[in-house]
């Protein structure tokens, strides 16, 4: 399986606390059947310094351990980026990147509301040829209440990212019954792990594929897998639908 949103890189941000830790999150994601990871730290200016440059830098670090390790992981660059007035700018000057150097970029809302400048800034992206992805949108408060908002946003170009723990319960039960109305509203196209450690933010990326599996069956789960590998490797992602 590939993971394409992971706080798996040390000393980042409110991921991995150090090297140790990373190391233990790699073994985990490898029990889980993970052989590929994003390694995406929050781009937050003022708040998580991590330019393009840091990521790719502490990454290729990251591998060398692993691989003097034996574990069987590979860990690409990305980052999970905080939607802003100057994150298009940021782009321009080489701070922000996709996901794996992909078009397809990750992008984190708010918890609690969707600013009213998201709609021009997806579009100002898409002019770049970058493709937002919606980082657990399943969480967001304004788009529970109304996800018509999440709707106009993939109707116009964008992708939307569930997190594994919101499939399984570990955010609450009105967040996992939203999370599957998501997915059989045809309105996400990824399931990630979002881990941020080996305790309370997890992997459970395996669990919730089987959760899925049970009340949406196989061949979904095969296009959420599929579409992690599009990604990946910079490829077209799948739509579905239900019938």
């Amino acid at each position: 399986m590939i993971d394409i949103h992971s706080h798996i890189l040390p000393k980042m941000d409110d991921g991995a606390g150090d090297i140790q830790e990373s190391i233990e999150m790699a073994r985990k994601a490898v029990d889980q059947g993970i052989s590929h990871i994003i390694a995406t730290p929050h781009y937050n200016k003022g708040i998580y310094e991590n330019d393009k440059q840091k990521v790719v830098n502490e990454a290729a670090k990251l591998n060398q351990v692993l691989d003097e390790l034996e574990i069987r992981l590979k860990v690409w660059p990305g980052q999970e980026i905080r939607i802003s007035d100057e994150l298009s700018d940021d782009y321009d000057n080489n701070e922000i990147m996709g996901l794996n150097g992909s078009q397809y970029i990750l992008l984190e809302l708010p918890s609690n509301h969707v600013p009213r400048y998201t709609e021009r800034l997806i579009y100002d992206l898409q002019l770049k040829r970058l493709t937002p992805i919606i980082a657990h949108p399943e969480r967001n408060l304004e788009i529970i209440k109304n996800p018509h908002l999440l709707k106009e946003m993939i109707w116009k170009g964008a992708y939307s990212q569930i997190t594994a723990g919101s499939i399984t319960g570990k955010f609450g039960w009105r967040t996992k019954r939203f999370s599957k109305y998501l997915v059989q509203s045809g309105l996400s196209h990824f399931i990630a792990s979002d881990a941020h450690n080996v305790g309370n933010r997890g992997f459970q990326l395996r669990e919730a594929y089987k959760l899925i599996e049970k009340n949406f069956g196989p061949e979904i789960v095969d296009a959420f897998i599929e579409n992690a590998e599009n990604v990946l490797y910079g490829m077209k992602v799948k739509e579905f639908l239900f019938d």
